[in-house]
């Protein structure tokens, strides 16, 4: 069974991608990848369920799937996600299967840059019909204390001059209604 994950994330609306960009690495943030990705979400009875096909955009050009389930509360402010992520090896047949059982919400289409702070990585996404994102997850290891991300989180949300008018609540899939 995939183990239980925790983080701590914050989500907002951003309107200059090369700003971020060139702030993130002002501040010591490091790019590890840019990929391509189309997240399939499901209705699930508890949390969200969601098959995340990755297609590399960067030389490497790594391809994988996963099957991703998280739960998380729906608000603008820094919040603890739980989730479980498991490899897919067929994500067409996954896809089906998982569409059969428990119906099918809608499709989510991004271009990830992700960038490394700390033990918070930073997604720079652009994602199709709603535009330009920056979403913070502080990855928590097993009985970490919060408060160490958290400051980590504030700190790289001031740099960019986030404002708490920019935070979104949901997710992607909320944001376009499906």
């Amino acid at each position: 069974m995939s183990q239980l994950r925790r983080n701590i994330e914050l989500k907002a609306r951003y309107a200059e991608l090369a700003a971020a960009m060139a702030i993130l690495s002002q501040h010591g943030a490091r790019l590890a990848r840019i990929e391509s990705q189309i997240d399939t979400y499901f209705k699930a009875h508890n949390g969200r369920l969601k098959l995340r096909e990755v297609q590399g955009v960067d030389p490497v050009g790594v391809t994988h799937s996963e099957l991703i389930w998280y739960l998380r509360p729906d608000s603008s402010d820094v919040r603890e996600s739980q989730y479980r992520i498991a490899p897919v090896s067929d994500p067409v047949a996954m896809g089906a299967i998982l569409t059969a059982a428990c119906g099918l919400r809608g499709e989510v289409r991004k271009v990830r840059q992700i960038y490394m702070y700390h033990n918070v990585r930073i997604h720079l996404d652009e994602v199709q019909s709603l535009g330009i994102f920056v979403e913070f997850e502080g990855v928590l290891a097993t009985g970490a204390d919060s408060a160490q991300t958290r400051r980590h989180i504030d700190r790289l949300h001031d740099a960019l001059g986030i404002k708490p008018n920019d935070h979104v609540s949901g997710s992607y899939a909320d944001l376009l209604g499906i």
